[in-house]
């Protein structure tokens, strides 16, 4: 055992390694006190009243961050989706008189919410404060973007948020016109790629951290079904990329229907996640037991 302080004992740590997620601490009167590491980033705080009162409440909560997080980042998301879906329903967008430039526009449109969010979750990570056993509840001063990188959270947001400008710059680069297929390849897929490997990874820390382990399935915990939405979007626009690499002849497949439907998936387990994060934000973090997970 470990003391932290004289009103805390630390008798349990867990987290994917190297990373430490959970800790859990007891208290002068034989009670137990567990940190998480998202609960803490995200002010994911016990609410009061009944349970339905909380759920209705999450519909409108401007006044906490993680709701405005959770709302811009599914405006993104639904216009990623309203692209691809356009672009997979040529019919539609004719009946909307759009031509590609156009639906190219809304892609591009998505991607600055997708920015917005990202970076207001680096901040929210970045300005998360220190728990009691080491210090005081919140942090002394704002900060615009931090250097957190043994904290697995922020690392997560750090990663996601260049990828997101990645986004930014092929989403806008596709509204170019008369581009040969090298163009193509260095101007608009190069960044996907690299930016859906960015989202990749920062997906899977967000998810390790809620699972406290390099994988755990807990369907109990909203906020596992949050991340766990986040990385299946996170694989399909990876998959997504790799279809819109752009040969010098074309393949021999639909290889650009792929990486739109692939695309629409990963906007929908964004949304999904999103949305996710409006109940996650008014509902009270579960209690969990020492010695729970691994």
């Amino acid at each position: 055992m470990h003391s932290n302080s004289d009103a805390y004992d630390l008798v349990e740590s867990a987290g994917p390694w190297p990373f430490i997620t959970r800790r859990t601490y007891r208290l002068p009167d034989r009670s137990h006190l567990v940190w998480r590491s998202r609960v803490h980033r995200k002010g994911l705080h016990r609410a009061r009243g009944a349970e339905p009162d909380r759920l209705l409440r999450c519909l409108w909560m401007p006044q906490r961050l993680n709701w405005w997080i959770g709302v811009v980042f599914a405006l993104g998301s639904a216009l990623f989706m309203l692209g691809s879906v356009l672009s997979l329903a040529p019919e539609l967008a004719q009946a909307w008189r759009l031509d590609t430039q156009e639906i190219n526009l809304v892609f591009f449109a998505g991607s600055i919410p997708f920015t917005t969010a990202a970076y207001l979750q680096l901040f929210q990570s970045a300005n998360a404060g220190v728990f009691p056993p080491h210090g005081g509840s919140e942090s002394p001063r704002r900060v615009l973007f931090g250097w957190r990188p043994h904290d697995i959270g922020w690392l997560s947001c750090a990663l996601q948020f260049p990828g997101t400008l990645l986004f930014n710059a092929n989403t806008f680069d596709a509204l170019l016109p008369n581009l040969d297929w090298l163009q193509q390849d260095l101007a608009i897929w190069v960044p996907d790629v690299a930016g859906s490997v960015l989202f990749l990874a920062s997906g899977y820390l967000a998810f390790v951290e809620t699972c406290h382990a390099h994988f755990a399935w807990r369907p109990q915990d909203i906020s596992w079904w949050v991340t766990f939405a986040n990385l299946l979007g996170c694989v399909a626009f990876m998959v997504s990329a790799v279809f819109a690499f752009v040969p010098s002849q074309a393949p021999g497949f639909d290889a650009a229907g792929l990486a739109v439907l692939f695309t629409l998936m990963g906007g929908t387990g964004f949304l999904i996640g999103s949305l996710l994060m409006l109940p996650e934000t008014a509902l009270p973090a579960r209690s969990e037991p020492p010695g729970s997970g691994s």
